[in-house]
């Protein structure tokens, strides 16, 4: 690399960048690329990206982004060495230089042939190692054919196969930027054709890397160079990456996902249900509903793990999958019968269920002094429901002010004794609201009822109501700071503390700044109480295997949950994958938010945004950091890490 390189080079501290300043274009070292860069805008990137924050000149000299474009494909036949043309370009389309001499970056590519077995499903794949599971070729010859477009050969002739077969064309590799920019691009582009003719094909599409994406953003396997779920079916297969008594087919991912697979680990799968078939599989595919029309013991077995279908155990026995069918039609109709759909009904979505919707419709009586009046509706498919029979299992709870819910404990009363005229009810708490209290209280409910559906007790809950009702003044909201819908993307369904809880905005009612599990440490040696506070608990528990503290909070009838096994499909630094909006990751914390009690801790209280940040930075050094900073006189994080400061929130999340 040589100095001029080494002087625009991007220095990380911190997680965030240091930008360097621009170089004149006719001085860059090794010329410019062979076609022209015209000044290019930042707004395909967002502050999430790294890029976002490089000024125009290094945009024109870094070259941001990576793809690969097909061209040409010759000699894709038995006993040839395949040739293809590729082109190699940056986020804007202009050519880059392969081995990292005209434009940054060096690249690295592999090719992965493989013909499509639409009968069979599955891929059959033309390139080896020496151990007989796929592979990839990459050591051919290169011809560089100017302006980023190039011919590489394969290295190994390709074995006899079925040229008039759909085959699948890979190419993976990586363009390493780190030197540049601290991170690495990496590509996954495929050319579906027929080798006879060229034609263009249909091959595998069972579901979408989207889907994948949905938790893990991004997949990322075997080095993080496969980044899409395509590419792990190009190997995968049912020929090969066979291991001892242990199938490596597609269906690996059923043993995965339900912590079935030997040497993986234990698996925290966030799903609510992992009978949920369409949480990965997508049916709007082509091949998407292989998951009823085709069941086998390799894909079955990956979550009915205690069966053995050769031998007969836990079920009748099968040499093979052509009689499986025969007892698993894709969909009867039915719920909980032997058809596939049938056997993974969901109980939450079974249709035997009845809905129970919980509403507030108002509340009177708010101001200070006064016992509020709770006006509700319980109902289901069925009409209006009394709330009596729910006795203890239906309850209106409350906490406030809406800054922050911590003035006073969240109180909680049965609405077993309300008024039911047949419509609605109406329900005079116990508690007054304090003659000192000003702002606005939130007024939620909770309510279950058990079910019993196809031999399986559990708690049917509605989703919690929210209502805020002012004590002085005009109603103020509380802050929106994550989206209900952003959690359910991994984890389908929350139905907490016993199924009667599933509103993500109820959460803070309980959990707020002073909360912690003192009350369930009845059974523990240690006695010191961890804080549940909202976002330090989500952070601690979203952040699981790399936290460097223990993070284990004592629930109901005094049981340990240890999180810090917790294996977090996703990246942390995407605070927008639970964050209604970049607003609400930001700081400073808005005005009116409390500090927050955490005793085992480095140090306690802390601030708001002290406590948010060191949910994921739980080292001694930054604590360390935070103290020195923040405890003195008071939480002032934003003044270097707000909106627009040189370590902005997003900038030191940037990736």
């Amino acid at each position: 690399m040589s100095l001029l390189q080494r002087g625009l080079m991007f220095v990380l501290a911190a997680g965030t960048l240091a930008i360097p300043s621009s170089v004149p274009p006719d001085t860059r070292a090794g010329g410019r690329a062979a076609a022209p860069v015209e000044p290019q805008t930042v707004s395909v990137y967002t502050p999430a990206d790294k890029e976002f924050y490089l000024t125009e000149d290094q945009m024109d000299f870094i070259r941001p982004g990576f793809k690969v474009v097909f061209g040409a494909v010759t000699d894709m036949a038995p006993g040839k060495k395949p040739s293809v043309e590729v082109t190699l370009l940056d986020q804007f389309d202009q050519p880059l230089d392969r081995l990292g001499a005209k434009t940054p970056g060096v690249i690295s590519l592999r090719f992965i042939p493989a013909t499509w077995d639409p009968a069979t499903g599955y891929y059959d794949d033309l390139i080896n190692s020496s151990n007989g599971n796929p592979s990839r070729d990459n050591t051919g010859p290169w011809v560089d054919l100017g302006n980023g477009k190039y011919k590489y050969t394969f290295n190994a002739a390709l074995p006899n196969f079925d040229v008039n077969k759909p085959m699948t064309l890979a190419v993976t590799g990586n363009r390493n930027m780190v030197d540049y920019l601290g991170k690495t691009y990496y590509v996954n582009t495929f050319k579906d054709f027929v080798p006879a003719t060229g034609a263009a094909a249909t091959t595998w599409a069972v579901t979408t890397t989207a889907k994948c994406n949905a938790c893990h953003d991004p997949i990322a396997g075997h080095g993080s160079n496969y980044r899409e779920a395509k590419t792990c079916a190009l190997c995968h297969n049912k020929n090969d990456m066979t291991g001892d008594n242990q199938p490596f087919d597609m269906g690996i991912w059923h043993r995965i996902h339900s912590s079935n697979l030997e040497d993986v680990g234990e698996i925290t799968y966030p799903n609510y249900y992992l009978n949920n078939c369409e949480a990965c599989h997508d049916p709007k595919q082509p091949q998407g509903t292989v998951f009823l029309t085709k069941p086998g013991a390799n894909s079955c077995g990956g979550c009915h793990a205690n069966i053995d279908f050769a031998a007969g155990v836990g079920h009748p026995a099968q040499a093979n999958d052509s009689a499986c069918a025969n007892c698993h039609q894709p969909d009867s109709g039915q719920e909980f019968d032997a058809s596939v759909k049938g056997a993974h009904t969901v109980l939450l979505e079974s249709k035997q269920l009845k809905g129970l919707k919980a509403e507030i419709l108002g509340v009177a009586n708010t101001a200070p002094g006064q016992n509020p009046v709770v006006t509700f509706r319980l109902y289901d498919s069925t009409g209006n429901l009394d709330p009596k029979p729910f006795g203890s299992n239906a309850n209106v709870l409350l906490a406030g002010p809406t800054a922050d819910y911590a003035t006073w404990p969240n109180i909680r009363e049965s609405v077993s004794t309300a008024t039911f005229d047949g419509t609605k009810s109406v329900y005079t708490m116990k508690w007054k609201v304090p003659a000192d209290f000003k702002g606005t209280i939130t007024y939620s409910m909770d309510v279950r009822r058990s079910v019993t559906i196809n031999g399986t007790t559990f708690n049917e809950g509605a989703f919690n109501p929210i209502f805020n009702a002012a004590a002085t003044g005009t109603v103020v909201p509380r802050r929106t700071v994550v989206s209900q819908a952003k959690c359910l993307a991994c984890h389908d369904w929350l139905p907490l503390h016993g199924g009667q809880r599933l509103a993500v905005a109820e959460g803070p009612l309980c959990h707020n700044p002073n909360s912690d599990d003192s009350s369930r440490r009845t059974n523990a040696a240690d006695k010191v109480p961890e804080s549940v506070q909202m976002a330090r608990m989500i952070h601690r528990i979203h952040t699981g295997e790399e936290l460097t503290q223990d993070y284990t909070i004592y629930g109901y009838g005094g049981t340990p949950y240890d999180f810090t096994e917790v294996l977090y499909p996703g990246d942390r630094r995407n605070c927008l994958a639970c964050h209604s909006s970049a607003a609400t990751a930001d700081l400073p914390a808005p005005k009116g938010t409390l500090n927050v009690v955490t005793q085992k801790d480095y140090f306690t209280p802390q601030g708001p945004g002290t406590a948010a940040c060191l949910g994921c930075h739980d080292t001694r050094d930054a604590a360390a950091h935070a103290y020195l900073n923040t405890a003195v006189f008071g939480e002032a994080c934003g003044a270097c890490h707000g909106a627009n400061s040189e370590w902005s929130v997003a900038k030191v999340h940037a990736r």
